[in-house]
């Protein structure tokens, strides 16, 4: 869940650089230049979509996403459940980086990062998404509260390597909306769960002008059995040493989640970079065998939240 969550962090430099310069171009002309602009004898020239071009190219190239690199740096924090089925909270500081390095763009996944190999043309209808990512989990490692649940054992963080792909489809309903389908698939190369975690997302992006970004997301996660076994199974020794009943997890839909996300440009335009902050929540069920581990249904709860706020800065 947190990584999903996390992954939702992109703000302004994960939204369409075209699409915020169009935003520029669209601003109606000021009263005065619109009178001079009747007044004017008519003469033959640029057409409005012309013009309207020649005003994106010229935002795009004063924007700081118009650099070979640019990058969004930042820190988010919030409140998190102390291992996934706990309905115990602790405090998540959570970095942020994301940016563009002659168009192929980056970004953080939770505690990992996803490079987007596909170079899109500009102002495209239809954007195709598709790189290698890793991260590292460490689930169940050292921030567990419940005490009956720390018996259990510590786990050590996971490597886990894998890929992503996906579409954004560009103007759903105006010039400055996009909807994004993403899949991720990971395997743990560490042997710690030695399973599999594939994550299918949709997300709708809205931008207001050029001050701010609202995000809504819904995604799934699917697991094999070997996760499923090492997080979520009570073997004999564990329940020995917890209290716990013993439990054996199979794979499957682990988890359904939604989150929203608004962020907000602190200069009121995202194309010169600079402060920014952010709040997200989310929330999400676990559902089958892993709602119903003893971990989750004794000593959690199947329902997790989430929520953070933080500040970014755009170069």
């Amino acid at each position: 869940m947190i990584a999903r969550t996390l992954a939702s962090l992109a703000l302004f430099a994960s939204v369409s650089t075209p699409a915020l310069a169009q935003a520029v171009a669209d601003q109606p002309p000021a009263p005065a230049a619109e009178e001079q602009k009747q007044q004017a004898p008519v003469k033959p020239g640029p057409t409005p979509e012309q013009m309207r071009l020649l005003a994106t190219a010229a935002a795009m190239s004063q924007s700081v996403f118009a650099k070979d690199f640019y990058m969004t740096v930042g820190l988010g924090a919030g409140m998190v459940p102390s291992y996934e089925g706990s309905d115990q909270y602790v405090f998540f500081p959570a970095p942020i980086i994301q940016g563009s390095y002659k168009g192929y763009n980056f970004a953080a996944r939770g505690p990992g990062l996803f490079v987007d190999l596909v170079k899109d043309p500009v102002l495209p209808k239809v954007e195709f998404i598709a790189g290698p990512m890793f991260r590292v989990r460490p689930e169940r490692n050292n921030r567990i509260r419940d005490a009956v649940v720390k018996r259990l054992g510590d786990f050590p963080i996971a490597l886990e390597l894998g890929a992503s792909g996906g579409v954004k489809i560009n103007r759903i309903f105006g010039r400055f909306d996009s909807m994004t389908f993403t899949t991720d698939a990971l395997f743990d190369v560490t042997g710690v769960h030695s399973g599999a975690i594939v994550t299918p997302q949709v997300s709708y992006n809205r931008l207001l002008g050029t001050k701010g970004v609202v995000n809504v997301s819904a995604s799934a996660d699917f697991v094999d059995g070997d996760y499923a076994n090492t997080y979520f199974s009570v073997d004999a020794a564990g329940s020995a040493a917890s209290g716990l009943p013993r439990f054996r997890a199979d794979g499957g839909l682990k988890s359904l989640q939604t989150s929203v996300l608004l962020g907000l440009d602190l200069s009121g335009n995202a194309l010169d970079g600079g402060w920014g902050v952010f709040a997200l929540a989310s929330y999400s069920r676990l559902q089958g065998d892993f709602a119903d581990s003893p971990i989750v249904s004794i000593r959690g709860d199947a329902n997790q939240y989430f929520g953070g706020v933080g500040v970014t800065y755009t170069f």
